[in-house]
């Protein structure tokens, strides 16, 4: 034995002495603060959400309420609990006067905020959506709650002033059953409809009227739309029609402060309207009485962190939960959202035939022949100089950039990189082709096929079109807006606007006239919703156009997507769409779920997975990306579509509970 290992063993004793009285010391401790702890005269017990994402463990947990803790640790309040080992943050769900727990219960650390900011309906409500997504409540409150910022909650929530604001029906008259729909809700019913709006409808003035008639009876209103532009519209509209300071706008733009402080506006009741994107769906709005969902074919509102809950789900879920009226927008219609309708859940609302013929006259053109260079028809050229006499007109194209790819223009070979065999894309007229991958120039390239030095664009961007009309257009003013750079609004002079697709900026008073180019690129996608989608994309362009304005859209007029715009038939558009996948069993005609992981961990999965008899099982296949991830699909019967979160729910707490390694599910993903 070394010097080294003798003096190691004779201190060895010691040590094990030393731990022995710090074991005995912190026993003692512990004994004297359990016999120091008071218990609450009054309901004892407090059953708090522990903030943990495990499956096996999202239930709530009962914990002691200390005297000192009693007046604060009120339902729905933020505390500090000891949970394996360590302090995580937790929601009071409740307080009661006993516990199931056999134990002694462990007290309350301490009660980091006496603010309720979890009321018992989102509470409710996020465990509905997390058995409807086969996730984890957890992961559902951080979407609901936003995180404390302690300065802003000591502030106080000035109450909104009275308002006299009525509800003009006039505003809804053009539309069938329109009035009657406001009218219930003045009275205080629960009307729910699917509305497809007509071109020019000032939507976001609508909907603010339709808020009025709903605080009118005394109850609040929630609105939800795709993004931030839309949001201020919108709160621009509940301004002129509510007057000022009646509503809080919810979004993700807001700093950490301010949106909590309008969180907490409407947790404490001083507004009762909120509008907002998808993390509004989820606020605390007292006496709710209706709830909005603007466009929800925007894939915008599918949450993309788990469990990917869809704001057209949770508002329909919140809406039977509470017993509110919900209104289903936009100016094309889902297959969602016709399955409401024939499900009777909700009813109709659209405008009159002749309305809508009055309204905007659109066209289809087909386009010319691109082996003569020539992109854009004669007749879409007489629509845009005859509309920019009388106002402003705008330009919808797919891409952005200038040209996002090149093409030989001898043989039509893709033009590749040298480097790493990536995309050539030219960035402006007098930029060298550059690699889209690596970022590489390559001006003197050259066709591999043919040696040929010339490029041409298959595909043209928004700067490569604005660039083209102006040469056309000389002296007009030529305006873009895309991801780069997107438009808020335009005013009433005659401009051109170039837009790509989703950032088309509304124009003051409605455009003129309204040109869709490129639509076999939108048609393109590889999507199962790609001419739904494609349909909902135009219609969102056109429905910018003024009263008697026209709309322009060049492509092949065979295409069932090109019919419904030119008819301005979403209704059937819809129906066309829903026959086809109930043949097929896709979306929503059958309930879909993914799930994504290596072989090895999702191979677990599928041998856990307790599936119901009339489920199918498709794959596993290689998911792309990446990573070296396979993903299988399971397929339900519409009807068993709760059987399967059921059996997806207790997969992911078997999962948790065996600590297996991760696989990714969604419930209804918007693309597989």
């Amino acid at each position: 034995m070394t010097n080294h290992e003798a003096g190691a063993a004779e201190m060895l004793p010691g040590l094990r002495a030393s731990v022995a009285d710090a074991k005995a010391k912190a026993a003692a401790t512990r004994a004297r603060k359990a016999a120091e702890f008071e218990p609450a005269e009054i309901d004892p017990v407090a059953r708090v959400l522990v903030d943990v994402p495990l499956a096996h463990l999202d239930r709530p947990f009962d914990y002691a309420v200390a005297v000192k803790d009693a007046a604060t640790a009120v339902p729905g309040a933020r505390v500090k609990v000891r949970f394996a080992g360590q302090d995580v943050d937790g929601f009071v769900l409740e307080r009661t006067a006993t516990s199931d727990h056999p134990g002694r219960l462990q007290p309350l650390r301490r009660v980091v905020s006496a603010e309720p900011v979890l009321h018992p309906e989102i509470a409710a409500l996020t465990a509905g959506i997390a058995e409807r997504y086969a996730g984890a409540r957890a992961d559902v409150l951080r979407l609901a709650v936003p995180p404390r910022h302690a300065a802003t909650e000591k502030e106080p929530s000035q109450a909104a002033a009275e308002t006299d604001a009525k509800p003009d029906p006039t505003a809804w008259e053009h539309v069938v059953h329109g009035p009657a729909f406001l009218a219930h809700l003045y009275d205080g019913a629960s009307p729910r409809a699917v509305w497809n709006a007509a071109p020019g409808d000032d939507w976001p003035t609508m909907l603010a009227h339709a808020v009025a008639a709903t605080s009118a009876s005394g109850r609040g209103s929630l609105i939800c739309v795709p993004d931030q532009r839309d949001a201020v519209r919108v709160s621009t509209a509940l301004d002129t029609v509510l007057g000022a300071d009646q509503h809080v706008l919810l979004s993700a733009e807001a700093g950490p402060a301010k949106r909590y402080r309008e969180f907490l506006a409407v947790s404490r009741g001083a507004r009762t309207v909120v509008v907002g994107t998808r993390s509004a769906a989820l606020a605390p709005v007292h006496d709710l009485g209706l709830v909005v969902i603007w466009d929800d074919g925007d894939d915008l509102h599918a949450e993309p962190r788990a469990p990917y809950p869809h704001v057209r789900e949770v508002l329909a879920l919140r809406a039977a939960q509470q017993g509110t009226a919900m209104l289903v927008g936009g100016f094309a219609r889902t297959c969602e959202g016709l399955l409401l309708l024939r499900s009777g859940w909700a009813h109709e609302l659209t405008s009159d035939r002749a309305v809508i013929r009055a309204r905007a006259r659109v066209d289809a053109v087909p386009a010319e022949d691109r082996a003569v260079g020539s992109r854009i028809p004669r007749a879409a050229y007489d629509v845009i100089r005859e509309g920019l006499t009388s106002g402003p007109v705008l330009v919808q194209t797919p891409r952005a950039g200038y040209a996002p790819s090149l093409a030989c223009e001898r043989c039509r070979t893709p033009a590749r990189c040298t480097t790493c065999a990536g995309p050539l894309a030219l960035g402006g007229p007098t930029t060298p082709p550059t690699c889209r991958w690596c970022g590489t120039p390559d001006p003197a390239w050259a066709c591999r096929e043919c040696g040929h030095r010339g490029l041409r664009a298959p595909v043209r961007g928004e700067a490569r079109t604005a660039e083209e009309l102006g040469r056309s257009f000389t002296g007009t003013t030529i305006r873009s807006s895309s991801s780069d750079r997107v438009l808020t609004q335009v005013s009433d002079k005659h401009d051109l606007v170039v837009s790509t697709v989703g950032a088309e900026p509304p124009a003051e008073g409605g455009y003129a006239a309204v040109v869709i180019l490129d639509t076999w690129l939108t048609l393109a996608r590889d999507d199962l919703r790609a001419h739904e989608e494609a349909l909902r994309r135009w219609m969102g362009a056109a429905g910018l156009v003024r009263p008697g304005g026209r709309v322009v859209v060049v492509g092949d007029p065979a295409v069932p997507a090109l019919q419904a715009l030119v008819r301005w038939d979403p209704a059937g558009f819809a129906e066309r769409e829903l026959a086809e996948r109930t043949q097929t069993r896709l979306p929503p005609a059958a309930r879909l779920a993914t799930i994504t992981g290596e072989p090895g961990a999702l191979d677990d999965a599928l041998t856990l997975l307790a599936l119901p008899e009339v489920a199918d099982l498709l794959g596993p296949v290689p998911a792309g990306g990446a990573k070296d991830e396979q993903r299988a699909v399971i397929r339900v019967p519409l009807a068993s579509g709760p059987a399967l979160s059921d059996a997806l729910g207790e997969l992911q707490r078997v999962r948790s509970a065996r600590k297996l390694d991760a696989v990714r599910i969604q419930v209804d993903p918007l693309t597989i």
